[in-house]
């Protein structure tokens, strides 16, 4: 266990055994070589002993037009921070700009961070769906978006998500293993495809109504549109999806919402657990199908 300090632009950390140089700091904390060695380059570790001062966070410019918005944050400290994404956000811009254009949620990142004086640009690790809700995670740093991003590629990244779905299924769970690849005959949709990429969904059935069921979901793969083109592809289309053949009832996009998230502290490898509440459209249809 080692203990540590945030200072400025500097994380000083108190080892358990004095250390020779810089390499043997991998034994306490991740440090990807080519970080480390930029990282001595530009003089930014400094060894005493049993202490060592890295700056892992060095003040850098936004990079994206901060816009003020009613953030609701989830988690935060030094290294991360989680919010919850509302329905019809996109996680950044398509390239262009313009103040009339919705705010983005990188963009509501970045005003966030220049309201409460912190000088670092918004870093996702992951993405949702424009009308998808649910927590998504921000590295504050290059440091923390390097570990894990890494962490993403190993799948030790957790998403659990909820879905509304269109009739009764007939099994209870299960895992929907089909490939998913681009839609030739509709841009904007995707397919299941033998020539797609591999996209693995599993499923678990948490309620049952007359037609239509509460459906939990976690995802071994993280392919655009996954859920919403699996769920379709069993025959049960995501409530209000109707780019999938959803039905336009009771809600105004599709109740595919991320419940869970779950990942391992860059630094201290602590096992750090997040849930978001439902949101209210998902709310009001979930008390309507249990009427009907």
């Amino acid at each position: 266990m080692i203990s540590w300090q945030k200072k400025g632009e500097w994380l000083e950390l108190r080892l358990p055994r004095p250390i020779q140089n810089e390499n043997d700091m991998k034994e306490y904390i991740r440090l990807p070589d080519k970080f480390l060695g930029n990282l001595i380059k530009a003089q930014g570790v400094s060894l005493a002993g049993a202490r060592a001062r890295l700056k892992l966070f060095p003040n850098e410019p936004l990079q994206t037009i901060p816009r003020w918005f009613p953030l609701e944050v989830l988690f935060e400290d030094d290294f991360c921070l989680v919010v919850l994404k509302p329905a019809g956000m996109k996680l950044h811009t398509d390239g262009t700009r313009s103040d009339a254009e919705p705010v983005t949620l990188s963009e509501a990142v970045a005003g966030y961070y220049e309201s409460t004086g912190q000088a670092c640009r918004p870093r996702h690790i992951h993405r949702l769906d424009e009308d998808t809700t649910g927590p998504v995670l921000f590295a504050k740093h290059e440091w923390g978006q390097l570990i894990l991003d890494e962490a993403m590629r190993e799948k030790k990244i957790g998403r659990e998500y909820c879905a509304i779905v269109q009739g009764r299924l007939k099994q209870q769970h299960g895992t929907i293993d089909a490939p998913i690849g681009k839609d030739r005959h509709h841009a904007s949709r995707r397919r299941v495809s033998p020539t797609g990429d591999r996209a693995v969904t599993h499923y678990q059935v948490a309620e049952q109504w007359k037609d239509a069921a509460l459906v939990r979901l976690k995802l071994e793969t993280g392919r655009t549109h996954q859920i919403r083109v699996h769920l379709s592809y069993l025959g049960h289309p995501i409530w209000g999806d109707a780019l999938y053949g959803g039905r336009k009832e009771g809600i105004d996009r599709q109740a595919l919402h991320g419940e869970k998230l779950v990942f391992n502290h860059p630094l201290t490898g602590e096992r750090t657990e997040i849930e978001a509440p439902w949101p209210q459209d998902m709310e009001r249809l979930y008390s309507f199908l249990q009427k009907i």
